[in-house]
């Protein structure tokens, strides 16, 4: 499969015929934010782009014979970046992972998309190697290289064996289930989010939130536990500010939707601060809240407690912790 370097420490080139200085990028600025657009490329904070590595052609629609989606992986880009313009600074390659639900006759428009290094990929291999070495028997994993790690010869090399590995995870439930593809999954963009919220910067978060949503929502079933922790943490964020996330409303009532039926007790413990969340938020945006309130009430004629109960945000942390604060 053919692929090229596109750009250099200099210059970045979407389509070759305009030139961006690598010092000259600013995220302000409106030609380098519609030329990053359309490669779907994004500069991060404190990283020097030293490289841009496109593959020349799109990873094909599924062959099958239904009209099912077709949960997979594709890496399209990826780029050589370091923390300092310093000769002595450490370089290493990113790859934009996207995950994507195809037809055999169309492509996934509402693409989801990590980045990931080399390093996570591996620590992902040997994790789940010892956790199911059985399943993981016959999978090529490229190995580690002293010299030569930024050819485009190898970008493209490891790009199409960390697609047919990511492909092969999700199409084995003990594998895709596993807690360390999980991890893998949303952990480093989770940690992000928590710390914006720690900051009071939950408008910060949210967008975090809703990319690891989309993207668990594709890998995972509607009701499953990561899905639901996930949403209901987005949930969390969105309304545990003074004044609501505009996508809180969008948000709540999916996830008291996704709540219909769920048996899994350990995450029904989210339900009653969930049903309070969404009574406070209906209130302050002036909606109905007569469909809430009646099945609270019917909670508490089971004997359920439905009053000075934990938040949301402290149910999460019971459940999951990580660092927000509650």
């Amino acid at each position: 499969m053919h692929a090229v370097i596109r750009g250099s420490r200099e210059q970045v080139s979407d389509d070759g015929a305009e030139i961006l200085h690598a010092e000259e990028l600013d995220e302000d600025s409106s030609p380098v934010a519609e030329a990053f657009e359309r490669t779907t490329l994004e500069l991060s904070k404190n990283k020097i782009v030293k490289d841009v590595w496109q593959r020349a052609t799109r990873k094909p629609l599924p062959i099958s014979t239904t009209d099912g989606f077709v949960t997979r992986f594709e890496i399209q880009f990826a780029r050589i970046v370091s923390d300092d313009e310093s000769q002595s600074s450490k370089k290493y390659v990113v790859y934009d992972v996207t995950c994507r639900q195809d037809t055999n006759t169309q492509e996934d428009k509402s693409t989801a998309t990590i980045e990931k290094r080399y390093t996570d990929f591996l620590t992902l291999y040997e994790a789940l190697k010892k956790e199911n070495s059985q399943l993981l028997s016959n999978v090529a994993f490229p190995g580690k290289k002293i010299l030569g790690n930024f050819t485009s010869d190898l970008i493209s090399e490891r790009a199409l064996a960390f697609e047919n590995f990511l492909d092969y995870i999700i199409s084995v439930p003990a594998l895709r289930d596993s807690p360390s593809f999980l991890s893998f999954l949303q952990d480093d963009d989770l940690n992000k989010a928590a710390r914006q919220i720690d900051e009071r910067r939950n408008e910060l978060a949210v967008p975090i939130l809703e990319a690891i949503f989309l993207l668990l929502n594709k890998v995972y079933l509607d009701k499953s536990r990561p899905v639901l922790l996930l949403l209901c943490r987005l949930v969390a964020a969105c309304t545990s500010s003074p004044i609501p996330h505009p996508s809180s409303v969008k948000w709540t009532e999916l996830a008291l939707r996704r709540f219909d039926h769920v048996s899994d007790t350990e995450i029904l413990v989210l339900y009653i601060p969930l049903l309070n969340t969404a009574s406070f938020l209906f209130w302050q945006k002036g909606l109905d809240t007569k469909l809430i309130n009646n099945r609270l009430e019917e909670m508490g004629r089971k004997g359920i407690k439905i009053k000075d109960t934990l938040t949301l945000m402290q149910s999460l942390h019971t459940i999951e912790p990580r660092s927000e604060t509650f």
